[in-house]
């Protein structure tokens, strides 16, 4: 699967790849990918949706499928919110709204496990998904998600692992614009001539007549059956190249230097790669590694 498009200063490059194990057994692709805009001109979001079935589950294909279209319905619902909270730089607000909204499809998980007399731990997937304001004044990249997979920066020709810790929301503090490993910094006391403002009411569900439970307050750090909720924003910079991707791809690019290399040499380039190359890209092969591959690349002009 193919997808490209090109928004205000951002270039995306995304493809999605049977690994050569399932190929061998003749098995569907586990992962799936889902890119779509809401709105249009300067005020249009962009969605990129990565999802990863479990291994040997039944129906994992369907799964992932299906975590990226409940958690893309529930975007569109609240586009004009989220829009607002990106160009605000509104990090509390999209930490929250965003965890609110990614534990709900969850909970549809967990209902439709129980409806299929399934173990949750085996009708589940892990998720990551990149929200990207078409503004070009506006360059804040917003990630959130749950599970496995990578999200990695290259600037000035060096990948910058940003993939955030376990239960981290970096909500406070400065833009992210180091490498991505750090918990920023504390967060400075309001002015006492400022006074504070009232709570945003949370994002809207993907379907207000659904019967999937209300997820508990982001506070509590509930934590799905594929691992805790992460999430990250930072300001992109001219000539940055920010890869989200699967496992398949995210383990040889953190276990093999000459992936790493060679994807740094093909990407660190002004202009985008077309479609054709980065697909060529993307299936570079590593020995020992032959799961299905998901990567959603952004070029920042």
């Amino acid at each position: 699967m193919l997808e490209g498009a090109r928004y205000g200063t951002l270039t995306l490059r995304a493809a999605s790849l049977r690994g050569d194990s399932a190929r061998y057994r003749g098995e569907p692709r586990r992962d799936a990918l889902l890119a779509v805009r809401f709105g249009i001109g300067d005020s249009a979001l962009v969605l990129v949706a990565v999802a990863s079935g479990q291994p040997a589950a039944p129906g994992a294909h369907r799964v992932a499928r299906e975590l990226c279209e409940w958690i893309a319905a529930a975007v569109g619902r609240n586009q004009a919110r989220l829009t607002e909270d990106i160009h605000t730089a509104n990090r509390g607000a999209l930490s929250s709204g965003l965890h609110r909204l990614t534990d709900r499809a969850y909970g549809r998980l967990r209902a439709g496990a129980t409806v299929r007399g399934l173990a949750p731990a085996d009708h589940t997937a892990s998720v990551r998904c990149l929200l990207l304001p078409a503004h070009p004044a506006c360059r804040t990249r917003v990630f959130f998600g749950v599970g496995d997979g990578g999200l990695f920066r290259m600037r000035d020709g060096v990948w910058q692992d940003l993939e955030p810790a376990g239960g981290e929301r970096d909500t406070v503090g400065g833009p992210v614009l180091g490498y991505g490993g750090g918990r920023p910094p504390a967060q400075q006391p309001s002015q006492p001539s400022q006074p504070p403002q009232p709570p945003h009411p949370p994002y809207a569900p993907a379907d207000p007549s659904s019967a999937a439970p209300t997820a508990p307050d982001p506070g509590s750090d509930p934590a799905p059956a594929h691992g805790p909720f992460r999430f990250r924003a930072s300001v992109a910079r001219p000539g940055d190249t920010l890869l989200l991707c699967s496992a398949g791809l995210a383990e040889p690019l953190r276990g093999e230097a000459a992936l790493a290399d060679r994807l740094a040499e093909r990407w660190d380039t002004t202009e985008a790669p077309g479609l054709a190359a980065f697909l060529a890209d993307a299936q570079t092969g590593v020995k020992g590694y032959a799961d299905d591959r998901t990567a959603a690349a952004v070029w920042e002009a």
